[in-house]
């Protein structure tokens, strides 16, 4: 193949984002909203971007499409069937988008993921004619899995499920098994049914590895409807973002705060978030602050926990961090902090009485506490809380611990039995979150900051799976 392929992969989100050119003109697919990625790339190969192309009107981030044509004059490549509020190039199932000489788009509806997806087949000219080389599928046929059906509602989650079936054998019918699979979704996205099982795919390999593509129908849409877990809150922001036409962004440094404003924000009920480490965040903090660092998925679960429309504040060691935070959240639609704080934790305090430290233990830990040897320095676990996503916990749980998933702890703090609170997740992350509210609701907590995996080889009780 002589088209060049580029990933622009965004992986505190799960997406990737691509570039393909000829060397002389390029395409870009399902681009995020911070452009300036994608005209570096493309600056760096030489190449001009003629086509942006959308594969759907996205649920989980904010598309830069429209900014990107905007500025390079590319047309911009949109399904016909859905409704927006810009001017778009509109494109159906069948059509063909020449792009140059030597590389064309073919337009393939794919309904599952949405009503109204399509994916794009991209073809090389040689000297036989063209030749599939690959397919851009958004959120369709994906490595290994597909894209969940239920985003715009449970009441369409089983038809959509059908289509999906439908459409992914579509692109197996008609592409070659050579044909490489491009997805914007399955790293780590929520907008995937399960996650990615390889870095790149084909249409051959995924007859061989991909469920909808070895089950009937009905035991695809049953298999996947059981298998679809709780995706984040500021979803239902997005699409209506994306649709209407989304505003360029703004990455202009944020303003500074001192000690006394963000002692003000934190009692305005404001979220004011440590980036730092968990770790650091467990060594010294400012009383009040949720723990979200970089390390992570930050802007996701922030998305998902706020009060969408709140100001949010960051702390973190360096202005880059901040400058990274920023990025990250106006992918989903949180355009300007409201102000930052760098440096150590004792810049952020009017007073030392407002740092705090908090409890870390590992598995190991909770093992010799389950047998009545609790650690010098830890307090006795009176409750065992388990903050990790549903589909966790049924697959397997610590004996006798509270299951509350992380989303749910600020609404449902009143349902967490009294007593000290040891809480944990998969890794440590989410469990760090947790463990910042819990303390901001005054509530006694250790961190067991430790991998799940760990927990039973640990001497951990673990409970019977059903």
């Amino acid at each position: 193949m002589t088209l060049d392929v580029s990933v622009i992969a965004t992986s505190s989100l799960g997406d990737r984002s691509y570039l393909a050119s000829d060397g002389r003109v390029a395409i870009v697919v399902d681009p995020q909203r911070d452009i300036d990625r994608i005209l570096y790339l493309a600056g760096a190969e030489g190449v001009r971007i003629t086509h942006v192309v959308e594969t759907h009107i996205h649920n989980d981030y904010v598309s830069g499409g429209l900014e990107l044509a905007r500025i390079t004059g590319a047309q911009y490549l949109v399904a016909a069937a859905d409704p927006v509020g810009f001017d778009r190039t509109p494109v159906s199932d069948g059509d063909t988008v020449p792009v140059s000489d030597t590389m064309r788009l073919r337009v393939i509806g794919t309904p599952g993921h949405t009503f109204h997806h399509l994916s794009y087949a991209l073809d090389e000219a040689t000297d036989g004619g063209w030749n599939p080389a690959g397919v851009f599928t958004g959120g369709s046929l994906l490595f290994g899995t597909t894209g969940r059906t239920d985003l715009l509602g449970q009441q369409y989650a089983h038809d959509l499920a059908h289509h999906q079936h439908a459409s992914a054998r579509k692109l197996a019918d008609l592409l070659p098994d050579g044909a490489q699979v491009w997805p914007t979704h399955g790293f780590g996205s929520f907008c995937s049914a399960s996650q990615a099982d390889a870095p790149e795919s084909t249409i051959g390999r995924e007859k061989q590895a991909n469920p909808v593509l070895r089950l009937a129908a009905d035991q695809f849409v049953t298999e996947t409807l059981a298998g679809l877990d709780a995706y984040p809150a500021y979803y239902a922001h997005m699409g209506v973002a994306n649709a209407a036409g989304p505003t360029p962004v703004d990455l202009t440094p944020v303003a500074r705060a001192d000690a006394d404003e963000l002692r003000r924000r934190i009692a305005a009920g404001e979220w004011v978030v440590d980036l730092r480490h968990r770790k650091a965040y467990a060594a010294s903090h400012l009383a009040g602050t949720v723990s979200l660092g970089l390390d992570g998925p930050m802007s996701t679960w922030l998305g998902w926990l706020i009060d969408w429309g709140v100001p949010i504040t960051f702390l973190a060691q360096t202005p880059e961090q901040v400058a990274d935070a920023q990025r990250e959240l106006v992918r989903i639609g949180i355009d300007r902090p409201a102000a930052q704080a760098t440096g150590e934790p004792a810049r952020w305090a009017t007073d030392p009485s407002q740092l705090r430290e908090l409890p870390v233990a590992d598995f190991g830990a909770l093992a010799a506490a389950q047998a009545g040897k609790t650690q010098a320095g830890l307090p006795e676990p009176q409750v065992v809380l388990d903050v990790r996503m549903t589909g966790e916990w049924t697959a397997g749980h610590i004996d006798g611990a509270v299951h509350v998933p992380l989303p749910d702890v600020p609404k449902r703090l009143a349902d967490i039995p009294a007593g000290t609170i040891w809480v944990h997740c998969g890794s440590g992350y989410r469990a760090t979150a947790a463990a910042s509210l819990l303390a901001n609701a005054g509530r006694d907590v250790v961190l067991i900051d430790d991998s799940y995996g760990r927990a039973e080889a640990a001497g951990v009780r673990m409970a019977p799976v059903a």
